[in-house]
């Protein structure tokens, strides 16, 4: 066989080889747990109703204050009036507040920091000691929500928990499944999710 003819078998064989890995139905697929974590990551905090707010205007002490989010979703500023915050992360945010400045200011310089989260509400429902509505202060882990509401009842199916979650932007629901025997085992950490707001837990 010529070295000519070689090298175009190889060519062909090289090239199926790329088209069936391609086309491979077995690629790996993310765990759901793992998408869990990876939506919270995506995305950054929504303001809620009830949530402390540092707006910082550089130079302009009379504009920065703390403020607190109404009920309706709006926070009132110096200047600008009402502003909606229920929503919005707080780079949104800054960048409404920068827009409607501009008005009255050459270039300002804003930050929104959010000093107390007090709109952070999550469901803990099933076989736990106390289920219910838990309105959170900070980030909170699956197990941490679980010790809030009182632990496991002795019924409690612990390797068959699951965690509903809307999507942002999407209607309906995810569920996902989460195991307490990988949290605890350390085998697999991202069972232990991040709440977000409006998340329900479920202890079957």
């Amino acid at each position: 066989m010529s070295t000519n003819s070689m090298r175009a078998q190889i060519l062909v064989c090289c090239l199926i080889a790329v088209s069936v890995a391609a086309c491979n139905p077995f690629d790996p697929k993310p765990e759901p747990a793992a998408i869990a974590n990876a939506t919270y990551a995506s995305g950054d905090y929504k303001i809620g109703p009830e949530d402390v707010l540092e707006i910082i205007v550089w130079r302009n002490q009379d504009l920065s204050k703390t403020i607190t989010v109404r009920p309706d979703g709006k926070i009132s500023l110096p200047l600008i009036g009402d502003v909606q915050a229920v929503g919005l992360t707080p780079d949104q945010l800054t960048k409404e507040i920068v827009n409607r400045l501009k008005e009255y200011k050459e270039n300002p310089n804003v930050s929104v920091v959010v000093q107390q989260v007090n709109s952070y509400g999550v469901f803990v429902l099933g076989e736990v000691a106390h289920p219910g509505k838990y309105q959170l202060k900070s980030f909170t882990s699956v197990l941490q929500a679980v010790s809030l509401a009182g632990g496991f009842t002795p019924y409690a199916a612990k390797s068959k928990m699951f965690l509903l979650r809307k999507l942002p932007d999407k209607d309906g629901e995810i569920r996902i499944p989460i195991d307490y025997d990988e949290i605890v085992s350390g085998e697999d950490s991202t069972h232990n999710a991040i709440l977000i707001p409006g998340d329900t837990l479920v202890v079957p």
